[in-house]
């Protein structure tokens, strides 16, 4: 199942105007922001309902790894599924862009690892449980 997607855009601000008002109609809104500080590379702007972002927009190089083209999470149902998804990844020709670890700049319990696919898009896995 999908836990939630991004997309790079070239001007974050202009890009939250643009979905803040395209998103409304739908019932959905900007309910988490994540600092470049926090993440260590490009800034996040999340969107989604009842309290859970699904879509994300990353300022940045589109297309660099730090904020690849396309981002997609899959939700893991434990750490350890996490743990080996990455190592299946790495296995099959991914590269790492993140290894498995605690994000509690998303939330406290945030357990993701991040490779970047053949063709340069960031795939995650997610555990949101304890």
């Amino acid at each position: 199942m999908l836990d939630h997607v991004g997309v790079a855009v070239a001007d974050l601000g202009k890009s939250k105007s643009f979905y803040d008002a395209a998103l409304r109609p739908l019932s959905i809104a900007l309910l988490a922001e994540v600092t470049a500080e926090q993440t260590g590379g490009a800034a996040h702007a999340g969107y989604g309902e009842t309290g859970k972002p699904f879509f994300w927009i990353d300022s940045g190089a589109i297309g660099s790894s730090a904020n690849a083209a396309a981002h997609v999470a899959f939700t893991a149902r434990s750490r350890a599924a996490v743990d080996a998804f990455y190592r299946a990844a790495l296995a099959a020709g991914g590269r790492d862009n993140g290894p498995p670890g605690l994000r509690p700049h998303y939330h406290p319990n945030y357990y993701g690892a991040f490779v970047l696919d053949p063709d340069g898009h960031n795939i995650e896995a997610v555990c949101h449980q304890p």
